[in-house]
């Protein structure tokens, strides 16, 4: 199906090191297709979960007052962190921690304008649950909220993975009609064409100081 967007042509490893956090490029102005959504979720039901459970359900937000009565929550959440972490520690911040401070201000800001939030949820109130039935569960599904991401990706799509708003679940469920000691929401998903060219790889650490063979 044509969008209007040509979809980029990504090999595996390039889908897998390009698909990264996108706030300031985000399209706030573009809505996305339903059926565009539709096939990413449909992707993403393909990953694997504990005992083929599927445990899942995606909650697809784009009303305007759902988006922003869940914002609200968002905002309230990022302000606390933002003062804990950045306005509260003092000095200068570095160069890279400024750019994502920034970044993740000016998301907390907007955050009602997205066009999309997906919210993947699993069944079952995961923090009652033992440490290993809540390995499976959160195993199940972010893995699933995980090829999300990568299937929006490959279509034109930017995405960012937050959980600030999880400071706020239970208001948050009571918005969106989710049973709280039922379900659990794993993280909301903005989601949007974003307005960039392409992506690089991050930075990230050397794999010799990062892998043990055989032993710690």
């Amino acid at each position: 199906m044509d969008y209007g967007t040509p979809m980029p042509q990504l090999t595996p490893d390039e889908l897998l090191s390009t698909t990264r956090a996108v706030r300031k490029r985000l399209d706030f102005d573009r809505p996305v297709p339903r059926e565009l959504l539709e096939e990413c979720i449909a992707l993403a039901l393909q990953a694997p979960t504990a005992s083929n459970s599927q445990p899942w359900t995606f909650v697809v937000v784009t009303d305007p007052a759902q988006k922003a009565a869940l914002a609200k929550w968002y905002l309230k959440s990022y302000d606390d962190y933002a003062g804990a972490r950045y306005d509260d520690a003092g000095g200068e911040l570095d160069p890279a921690t400024e750019r994502m401070a920034s970044s993740a201000r000016y998301l907390a800001d907007r955050m009602h304008e997205v066009p999309t939030m997906v919210i993947p949820c699993v069944a079952g109130r995961l923090n009652d649950w033992s440490p290993e039935s809540q390995a499976a569960g959160w195993g199940s599904i972010v893995q699933a909220g995980w090829s999300f991401c990568l299937a929006a990706r490959a279509r034109g799509l930017g995405t960012c993975w937050t959980t600030l708003h999880l400071t706020y679940e239970r208001e948050c469920a009571e918005i969106l009609g989710i049973d709280y000691a039922a379900v659990t929401q794993s993280v909301l998903i903005p989601t949007g064409f974003y307005t960039g060219e392409t992506f690089k790889p991050a930075p990230r650490g050397d794999i010799s100081s990062l892998i043990r063979w055989d032993r710690w």
